[in-house]
């Protein structure tokens, strides 16, 4: 956590400053009103208390006047800070793997950027802030008790014994229960979230009590984690606070005795009894800056979780520049083997293809075959376990990771688009695409519906494109695909959710736009290999047949039967 504190070492610095400033104008007025009460009110001099009265005004006023800005710092600091590593976590994300985020939970990874930082926002505004004041007030305080009366002050001082033993056994037990709380609330958000994504899954299967019920249990267990923590912390502070209040109480008998005595004086017990006022704020609030140091040290380990994620998938030393006008679109797989991490089956078993520059290569095979997987591996959302894929000779891994993927696009099956307009989504691969090309774009992926919506291209489309329909998404995905201009496109079967007579056309238009560009197609039905110069049949994680349709017609009856399953699966 220290490196992002590190720009920020002036602000803190300023900040602890403001802190002093306010202990000292705070912790002044006690001995004052203990010297007015010695001083001018026993002797009754009204001219000289009205100097009392002078000074203790001008402090408190200063006081005030400081707390305001200390607090407004503070606070803005704070969420300066937070807002840095929200930045730092979310870049984090874009970098790691997709396997990282299939296996994480959604819900789990809002938790921590939303709930989890914002924890350690509040200790750091309140918490942090007041612990250095505390511990700062608490050493003055006690340095001004034990200069007005040492044997008074000796009892303040032993009461820390047992503070310290509640505060470790609050250490001990809160922790794990904060953690327990913090990986629930996580849970509940991962609920709620495949609650929201599947809500027409769910209501056409008639499955709302269950999930509801399902959700509540989550909920329920987020409940219990809950109110276990609270009476954590709600037995310490109140111990706290008893022993604060034992404490006032001891000094206010044994003080009243020494005052009878002649051994203190009542302007010195009343300067003692409001510095040990000021302590126990302190002291009974600790339970409440341990809780929240507790909350926010579990909050970090949980953010760090994410941050000590390594990428598997990222820049290699020395990794050249992608220069677009320079390449000629040659794609190659040589002895590619791929096996997923949390899976020990070997997907790709030492696939060898060659892609020519401007042709465009049909990927067909049955259902698990490992298509998608195969097409993963040009963009680098996968790397090979074994073997390597070269693009004009040249190992991707061995070319800059944002310029590949710059030349290299993918559109898939699944269409995501985003909560931005139709021009915004349609941009998103290459900002500095001009109307001309968004245009060509909509027309190839025969996405005119687009000038049909509200406000054109300008129109806002909900989360993930559900006010469209599943072509309309599919279609908007793959011009999106188009406007890149990529040297490289790959089609994880974006036709999928078309009609056959749109499904036609935009094969018509996109024969235009591939003619000079090197294309992999997956094929899950039959009409999309008339896109397709030559045929791959990928069996079992093997290509076992190279040519075009015909030929793989006449020469491969796998071919057959495959095409012939499709086309029953299409039917049905």
């Amino acid at each position: 956590m220290r490196q992002y504190l590190r720009p920020y070492r002036f602000r803190l610095g300023a900040l602890w400053t403001m802190v002093l400033l306010n202990i000292a104008a705070g912790l002044s007025v006690p001995p004052l009103v203990g010297a007015a009460i010695d001083g001018p009110i026993t002797d009754g001099d009204l001219d000289a208390l009205w100097v009392f009265i002078g000074a203790i005004a001008a402090v408190g006023a200063l006081d005030a006047l400081l707390n305001l800005v200390r607090r407004y710092f503070q606070t803005a600091t704070a969420m300066a800070i937070e807002a840095d590593i929200r930045n730092v976590i979310y870049e984090h994300l874009q970098r790691l793997h997709t396997g990282f985020h299939d296996q994480w939970q959604t819900g789990q990874l809002l938790s921590r950027i939303t709930v989890d930082l914002g924890m350690i926002r509040r200790f750091f505004a309140g918490g942090l802030v007041f612990a250095i004041s505390s511990t700062g007030m608490i050493t003055i305080i006690m340095a001004q008790l034990f200069w007005i009366e040492w044997r008074l002050a000796v009892i303040v001082a032993v009461a820390a014994v047992p503070l310290f033993l509640i505060g470790r056994g609050f250490f001990k037990n809160f922790l794990p229960a904060a953690r327990a709380e913090q990986d629930q609330s996580g849970e509940v958000s991962s609920a709620a979230e495949e609650s929201a994504n599947g809500i027409r899954a769910i209501k056409a299967l008639g499955r709302g009590p269950l999930m509801a019920e399902r959700f509540e249990k989550e909920a329920d267990r987020l409940r219990v984690l809950g109110v276990r923590k609270s009476l954590i912390a709600a037995k310490s502070w109140s111990a706290f606070g008893a022993i604060a209040s034992a404490m006032l109480g001891a000094t206010l008998v044994i003080g009243a005795i020494m005052v009878a005595n002649g051994q203190l004086t009542v302007g010195q017990l009343t300067a003692f009894i409001m510095l040990q006022l000021n302590l126990l704020w302190p002291i009974e609030a600790a339970g409440w800056v341990m809780a929240h140091g507790n909350e926010a040290m579990t909050a970090a380990d949980r953010v760090y979780e994410v941050l000590d994620s390594e990428p598997a998938i990222k820049d290699r030393p020395g990794a050249k520049a992608v220069d677009r006008s320079a390449l000629r679109g040659k794609l190659a797989f040589e002895g590619v083997r791929f096996t997923y991490d949390d899976d020990e089956r070997e997907i790709l078993r030492g696939v060898d293809l060659d892609v020519r520059p401007g042709e465009t290569l049909a990927i067909a095979g049955r259902t698990g075959s490992g298509k998608t997987t195969l097409v993963s591996l040009p963009s680098r959302l996968n790397d090979p376990t074994a073997g390597r894929v070269t693009l004009d000779g040249t190992d991707i891994r061995d070319l800059e990771l944002a310029g590949l993927r710059r030349v290299v696009t993918t559109a898939f099956e699944e269409a995501t688009l985003f909560s931005m307009s139709v021009r915004e989504n349609l941009a998103l691969g290459r900002p500095d695409a001009d109307e001309a090309d968004v245009e060509e774009a909509v027309r190839v992926a025969q996405a005119e519906f687009v000038y049909d919506l509200p406000y054109g291209l300008d129109t806002r489309i909900g989360e993930q494109g559900l006010s469209l329909s599943g072509g309309q998404r599919q279609r908007l995905a793959l011009a999106r695909a188009v406007v890149v201009r990529p040297a490289v496109l790959v089609l994880d079967d974006p036709l999928s959710a078309l009609d056959v007579h749109t499904e036609e056309l935009v094969e018509r238009a996109l024969e235009r736009v591939l003619q000079d560009t090197t294309a992999l197609v997956v094929v899950h039905r039959p009409s999309t290999v008339a896109l397709a110069d030559r045929v791959a049949l990928l069996h079992e994680g093997r290509i076992t047949a190279v040519g075009t349709h015909s030929e793989l017609m006449r020469t491969s009856p796998e071919y057959v039967d495959v095409l012939s399953a499709e086309s029953e699966e299409v039917a049905a």
